[in-house]
C-alpha cells in the first residue's frame, strides 16, 4: 500500500469503483463504520462523542459513525456546519439514516473525543466563515480529534493548509494515504493515520496509474543489493568520494565512511595532497589518493572499476568543485552531488543541467536552502512547483534531468521519469551536522553496487532514517554508519522476491 494518491486521483478512485457495480452508499457506511471503530478504541463506553459534520460526502461518513457510536453505547452529538437541505446524494441518505438531533449551535463542552467530518479531499479553497470557526474550537476543546480522511483544512494532494486546519490525534483514511498525509505540516496535524478498507479495489490503481509513493521497502526492497556468497569487493562496485582542503576533510570522511559501511566494494578518498596525511590517518579501510585538479580525478576515472562518485561534502564551493563535479558528469558513471557541489552550481545552473541530462545517473541531494537557490530560477516558468514540496522536487528533477533528493522531515525523492516518494521514518535527532554527508555516501555505495539512481536514493533515505532511530537520541553524524549492519541484517533476513520480468520492465 505504498502508493499515494491526489485528491483527484480519490476521486477517480470512488468513481471507478460506483462504476463497477459497488454503491457509492456502501463506499460510504464502510467509511463511517471505520470511523467508529477508531473511537471505540481510543475511549470506553459511554464516552460522549461530538461529531462535527459538514455538507458534503466527508459529513456523510460522519453521520454513518455517529448512527454505529450509539448502537454501541457511545452517546453521539452530531453538529453541522451547514445547512441541512443543502444536503444531497448519498450523505443525505446518511443523514436521514442518522435520525438522531443535528446541532447547528457548536457546543463541544464535555466531549470526550471530537469527530472532524467537516471537509475531506474536496477542499479546493481557503476555509473562511462558520468552518473556519469551527476548526477553531475543535482545536481549543482540550480532547483528542479522529479525522475523517484528513484534518479539515489540509489539503490532500499538496500537504498545505488553507486557512486553518484541525489539529487531529489520529486520522482515518480510506484506501491508500494522500502525499498531503506525510508532507509537513499535514504529517504533523494528523497525528497517527490509519487506512481503511471501505471497497475499493486495487484494480483501479491500474487505470489510474499513481506516480506518487510512500518510501518503503515494497518501492525498492526487490531492488536492494544483497551479498551472494560467490561475491567479492570487486563485485560490489568502487566509489570515489572527493574531499576538500586541510581544514575541510571531515564531512568526505564521513561520506566515505559510509559509502564502505553501506556495501560498497572498495572506497577510495580522493583528497588534495595538503590533506593527504589527515585522510590517510584517519581512514584504515578507506584509500586514499592524491588528487587536486580535475584532470587528475578524470585520469583517476578513466579505470572503469570505479564506477560511482559523490562530490560535495566538505568539496568547498568554487571552480575546482565544480569542475570535479563536471568531470565525473563527463563518464557513463553513477554520481551523487552534495551540499558544496551543489552550490558551487547556484551561478552556473545550465551548466549542470546539461552535464546531468548527459550522464543519466545522476542523484542530486539539496537541503531545503540548497534546493531553492539551485532551482528557484529555473522553476518560475512552472507554476505547480509554487504549490508544494512535492511538485517543486517533481518538477526540479524534470528540469534537471537527475533524481533529486529534497532533504527534511519530509524529503521527498523524485525521478525525472515522473516518479516520487516522500519519506516519514526520519527522527527528529536526525537533524544534525553531517547527517548529509552521510546520506551521500551511502546512496553512492548502493548505487556503486548496481542501485538504478531512484531506487538507490529512496532506499539509502529510507536506511538512513532507520539508522537513526537505532542510534536513539544524542545522535550525532559519526554514529549513523555504525547502525547500517543493523539495518542491513533486518533487510536481508526478508528479502523481497524481484517482480516478474514485465513487472521490473513497466517499474
Amino acid at each position: 500500500m505504498l502508493e499515494l494518491l491526489t485528491n483527484d486521483d480519490m476521486g477517480e478512485a470512488d468513481r471507478l469503483t460506483i462504476a463497477s457495480g459497488t454503491p457509492g452508499r456502501v463506499l460510504m457506511e464502510n467509511a463511517g463504520a471505520a470511523v467508529a471503530r477508531a473511537v471505540m478504541a481510543r475511549c470506553p463506553p459511554g464516552s460522549k462523542v461530538a461529531i462535527v459534520a459538514g455538507t458534503g460526502n466527508n459529513g456523510g461518513d460522519g453521520f454513518v459513525a455517529a448512527r454505529h457510536l450509539n448502537g454501541a453505547d457511545y452517546p453521539a452529538e452530531v453538529f453541522l456546519v451547514g445547512r441541512p437541505e443543502s444536503i444531497k446524494g448519498d450523505a443525505g441518505e446518511a443523514m436521514r439514516d442518522w435520525g438522531g438531533p443535528i446541532g447547528d449551535a457548536l457546543d463541544l463542552a464535555g466531549a470526550t473525543i471530537i469527530v472532524d467530518a467537516l471537509f475531506g479531499t474536496g477542499l479546493d479553497r481557503p476555509v473562511t466563515g462558520p468552518a473556519l470557526e469551527a476548526i477553531g474550537r475543535m482545536n481549543v476543546a482540550g480532547c483528542p480529534v479522529v479525522a475523517i480522511d484528513l484534518p479539515s483544512g489540509l489539503n490532500g494532494t499538496t500537504g498545505a493548509v488553507m486557512g486553518a486546519a484541525v489539529t487531529a490525534t489520529h486520522t482515518v483514511t480510506f484506501f491508500r494515504k494522500k502525499p498531503g498525509h506525510l508532507l509537513v505540516p499535514g504529517r504533523i496535524l494528523c497525528g497517527t493515520v490509519e487506512v481503511a478498507e471501505i471497497g475499493i479495489s486495487s484494480r483501479v490503481l491500474d487505470v489510474i496509474k499513481p506516480l506518487a509513493f510512500e518510501n518503503g521497502l515494497g518501492l525498492w526492497g526487490a531492488r536492494f543489493p544483497v551479498p551472494q556468497i560467490t561475491s567479492h569487493k570487486y563485485l560490489r562496485g568502487h566509489a570515489v568520494v572527493v574531499s576538500g582542503g586541510l581544514a575541510q576533510t571531515g564531512a568526505a570522511r564521513l561520506a566515505a565512511m559510509a559509502a564502505l559501511r553501506g556495501g560498497a566494494g572498495l572506497v577510495t578518498l580522493a583528497s588534495p595532497r595538503d590533506a593527504l596525511a589527515v585522510n590517510a590517518a584517519s581512514n584504515l579501510a578507506v584509500m586514499v589518493r592524491p588528487i587536486d585538479a580535475a584532470a587528475e580525478l578524470d585520469a583517476l576515472l578513466a579505470d572503469s572499476r570505479f564506477n560511482a562518485v559523490a562530490i560535495g561534502p566538505g568539496a568547498g564551493v568554487g571552480l575546482r568543485t565544480r569542475e570535479m563535479a563536471l568531470t565525473a558528469l563527463s563518464g557513463q558513471r553513477s554520481v551523487v552531488l552534495d551540499a558544496d557541489a551543489l552550490m558551487s552550481f547556484m551561478d552556473f545552473a545550465p551548466q549542470l543541467f546539461a552535464a546531468l541530462g548527459r550522464n543519466n545517473s545522476a542523484v542530486l541531494t539539496p537541503h531545503a536552502g540548497e534546493f531553492h537557490r539551485l532551482f528557484d530560477k529555473s522553476l518560475e516558468s512552472i507554476p505547480s512547483a509554487a504549490v508544494s514540496k512535492l511538485l517543486a522536487t517533481k518538477a526540479a528533477a524534470g528540469v534537471a534531468r537527475a533524481v533529486v533528493v529534497h532533504k527534511g522531515p519530509d524529503t521527498v525523492i523524485a525521478s525525472p521519469d515522473g516518479r516520487v516518494a516522500i519519506n516519514a521514518n526520519a527522527p527528529p535527532w536526525l537533524a544534525t551536522a553531517g547527517t548529509g554527508d552521510v546520506l551521500a555516501g551511502l546512496t553512492c555505495a548502493l548505487m556503486a553496487q548496481g542501485m538504478a539512481p531512484f531506487e538507490a536514493a529512496a532506499a539509502a533515505v529510507w536506511v538512513h532514517g532507520e539508522a537513526a532511530s537505532a542510534a536513539g537520541p544524542g545522535l550525532i553524524s559519526e554514529d549513523l554508519a555504525g547502525q547500517f549492519a543493523g539495518v542491513y541484517r533486518r533487510l536481508f533476513a526478508n528479502p523481497i522476491e524481484p517482480p516478474p520480468a514485465n513487472e521490473a520492465a513497466r517499474a
